[in-house]
């Protein structure tokens, strides 16, 4: 193949994160490739958050973190704020905002471009969301899942039409959100990445992970223990291995992708009646 190559989206190299005096994270080698769907998944505790939390820097490591070709530590944060959008867990606002300036909020690092590429691109945004009737609308005023759409939104604003490579890390986009909508969200994700964004999303729904990730990355204790893709991670005893339960793994008539099932109680289990 000509031409040259591109460099990954994502490296990481001995990394250890650490907060009140224990390691969160240790990671010794990873390398994301641009446009790459990858999910993280693991059990609460495990270090999934805090991954993200370093890679933004907005946690203190030890490592090499390398995004988009350069260093962290090389990148001034409006250069990489137009290039990398990150939707943490949960967002809080001060002020009472409208829909339509949260969203806006997005294209902030996009310092100097006209009012008019800048009102385009959050009506697109808007409108691919499902958002325009919300537009006007103040943001204490919806409930959690509108909020939720309204925050990916106004991340996707961000990078909306960047032309050059950019990174979209998200965690636990779809908490809050029914199902309609968490296929919604995960569509553009997975778009943005078939245009050649890298995502790099936090995600406990295994059936989701099946149907939109290229690779999976699984954290236990910390650590990295498997990278690999959906059908070889989503298995009866790898998700035993890792979550500590009893599973069913069917596949998929139309496409082959792993179906992960509950297996029902145990007769011994006690079952809470309420």
């Amino acid at each position: 193949m000509s031409g040259s190559v591109r460099p990954s989206a994502l490296m990481v190299s001995g990394l250890r994160v650490s907060r009140g005096g224990g390691d969160l994270v240790l990671i010794d080698d990873l390398r994301i490739a641009p446009g790459e769907f990858v999910a993280i998944i693991g059990p609460n505790g495990a270090g999934k958050s805090s991954v993200l939390k370093a890679v933004t820097g907005e946690w203190e490591s030890v490592g090499a973190i390398t995004l988009l070709g350069r260093s962290l530590s090389e990148w001034k944060r409006g250069d990489l704020a137009r290039r990398m959008a990150v939707m943490p867990q949960s967002s809080q606002l001060a002020f009472d905002f409208t829909v339509r300036e949260v969203v806006a909020m997005g294209r902030l690092p996009h310092r100097g471009e006209s009012i008019h590429t800048a009102v385009r691109v959050v009506n697109e945004t808007l409108s691919a969301l499902a958002l325009d009737e919300f537009s006007h609308r103040r943001f204490t005023t919806l409930s959690g899942g509108e909020r939720q759409r309204v925050q990916f939104a106004r991340v996707l604003a961000q990078i909306w039409d960047e032309p050059s490579d950019r990174l979209l890390l998200l965690d636990e986009p779809t908490s809050a959100l029914d199902l309609a909508q968490q296929k919604a969200v995960l569509d553009h994700a997975w778009h943005q990445s078939r245009q050649g964004a890298t995502v790099v999303a936090v995600m406990h729904d295994l059936n989701m992970v099946s149907r939109y990730a290229d690779r999976v990355l699984v954290f236990s204790n910390g650590r990295l223990v498997k990278d690999a893709p959906p059908v070889e991670v989503l298995t009866e005893v790898g998700i035993q291995s890792v979550f500590g339960l009893r599973v069913g793994v069917e596949r998929s008539i139309s496409d082959g992708l792993p179906i992960v099932l509950m297996a029902p109680p145990l007769a011994t289990e006690k079952v809470w009646h309420g």
